[in-house]
């Protein structure tokens, strides 16, 4: 089951496009580690930068690299107005939430994100995240999802990922309980 939240912004997604889902790529784990290089040294060593998404979990996906800079509440403003004047303006910004970059490097989508570690979305996909690096089977399925909904558009394919991550998600909270 989605929330609202999360149907509103399906909403705005394209339903007449196609997702492509390509195989892992095996150069992503080098490029990450260029890129976290560069954007520590333009903002500072002791900045967190960490790889997620689907070629973390070296499984297929959309040709994308997804790079976080986990921040404070209190250092989120600053951190995003510093990678802005770096890049460019974001593709997207949640207020004290999260705020998306795209930046492409040698053919390859980067997906930068600088994100309010303190936010319950972060905690929600840390959790998720966490989720699937000990579960092997958990993965597989993720792995599968995303390749069944290649050729899809991007609203359904987001939906059918949404409630993927919902369902684990619920599924967490009532072992909690």
């Amino acid at each position: 089951m989605l929330t609202q939240e999360q149907e509103n912004w399906l909403a705005q997604l394209n339903d007449n496009d196609v997702v492509q889902i390509l195989p892992f790529d095996i150069n992503c784990h080098k490029i990450f580690e260029n890129v976290k290089q560069e954007i520590q040294t333009k903002l500072g060593k002791n900045l967190k930068v960490e790889h997620h998404g689907a070629s973390s979990f070296e499984i297929s996906g959309q040709n994308e690299i997804d790079v976080y800079i986990p921040v404070s509440a209190h250092d989120f403003d600053e951190i995003v107005f510093k990678v802005q004047s770096i890049i460019g303006a974001p593709r997207s910004l949640g207020k004290d939430k999260r705020a998306r970059f795209r930046m492409d490097i040698g053919g390859k989508k980067i997906d930068l994100f600088v994100a309010n570690e303190e936010h319950e979305e972060w905690k929600k996909h840390m959790e998720f995240k966490t989720y699937l690096l000990e579960n092997s089977k958990a993965l597989e399925e993720y792995k599968k999802l995303k390749e069944n909904n290649a050729g899809k558009s991007t609203r359904e394919y987001y939906r059918a990922k949404m409630e993927f991550i919902n369902s684990i998600l619920e599924q967490r909270e009532i072992i909690k309980l």
